[in-house]
């Protein structure tokens, strides 16, 4: 398998793995977690291949785990192991005043629970679009950028109009990380275009629905609400109903597992590869649940996987029964406001 299969240039100086980790199940209401356990199993990833990490300043202790995971990895094979890894975190601040004083303070405070000396990406997501002090920290990030601080810019669940705005006032932005799968599609409306023409990436999430699109819930009754035993299976269980029903979702999978069967792969390959092969679409983020459950060599597979013309319009078969999620939703990132 060649390197360019595994690894996407999001910019110059910043490869990454097209499968990142996703450390939101560090933050809770997805299995209780040890700290030992998790700091081992990231040291299994990076040995995996899997060397792209994706957290929030708001996931618990994720940041310290980055930085504790990094002080072992050094010791464990030297310094230049540490530029193996590349650490993309984001800066969720509560909307209000933006001062320099306010984002410098909590970038700093990500640095050094990373024990980095500056952050890979800064992927920044604001609550409430009717605060306009979103551009007023986007300035201070992008001279903390300058600073030396930050090595690049990107968003979190903003919409199109509000990245045009950006774009207008001259930011350049790397990324934005959006919910994107086989039944979320939004991006493909207004947010794929924009970033085309503007060369932005999409780092994608909620890709395998919390665990949903996985041979676990092939031919099996809806679940109930207490049979959703993480946050993302009750969040996606939501979108799941709006997109179309547990009938529908039941169709989707018999498809996915024949064209699973086919390539010698899993349902979650598929649903992966889906989402990986659409324009701009830098990554996906597929969760690790440390110490708890990993997937490694299974995740693993999605990189030589092709899925061909057949396959996409079996997908499609399906999908385009679906309610149309923009339509009842909106644009990527708007269920959050």
């Amino acid at each position: 398998m060649s390197q360019s299969q595994k690894t996407y240039q999001l910019t110059s100086d910043l490869q990454i793995c097209k499968i990142l980790n996703g450390m939101w199940q560090v933050a809770g209401g997805h299995g209780k977690i040890d700290p030992e356990s998790a700091i081992s199993e990231m040291l299994s990833y990076h040995d995996s291949g899997f060397t792209t990490w994706d957290m929030a300043d708001i996931y618990g202790p994720a940041e310290e785990y980055i930085g504790e995971f990094r002080r072992r990895l050094e010791k464990k094979k030297g310094k230049d192991e540490l530029d193996k890894i590349q650490a993309l975190t984001k800066f969720v601040p509560n909307p209000g005043p933006m001062t320099r004083s306010i984002v410098e303070h909590y970038i700093d405070k990500s640095i050094r629970r990373m024990n980095v000396k500056a952050i890979d990406l800064v992927q920044f997501h604001w609550w409430d679009y009717n605060d306009p002090s979103y551009i007023d920290a986007l300035h201070h990030l992008f001279k903390l950028q300058d600073d030396g601080k930050i090595r690049h810019v990107g968003l979190t669940n903003f919409d199109t109009e509000r990245i045009e705005t950006m774009v207008e006032n001259g930011f350049k932005l790397v990324s934005n990380q959006v919910q994107y799968s086989i039944i979320d599609s939004r991006p493909e409306v207004k947010m794929t275009p924009f970033c085309q023409k503007h060369d932005i990436k999409l780092l994608a999430y909620g890709t395998l629905l919390g665990g949903f699109l996985s041979e676990n819930y092939r031919e099996k009754p809806e679940p109930t609400r207490s049979e959703l035993y993480t946050s993302s299976l009750q969040k996606y269980k939501t979108m799941i109903d709006v997109w179309g029903g547990w009938a529908l979702f039941q169709e989707l999978l018999a498809v996915l597992n024949h064209i699973a069967k086919k390539h010698h792969v899993s349902i979650a390959n598929v649903a992966a590869k889906y989402v990986l092969d659409k324009p701009v679409v830098a990554g996906v983020i597929i969760g690790v649940r440390l110490g708890i459950a990993e997937h490694k060599s299974d995740n693993a597979r999605v990189f030589s996987l092709n899925l061909d013309k057949e396959d996409n319009e079996k997908i499609r078969s399906v999908t385009s029964r679906s309610n149309d999620l923009f339509s009842s939703i909106g644009d990527c990132g708007d269920e959050y406001r």
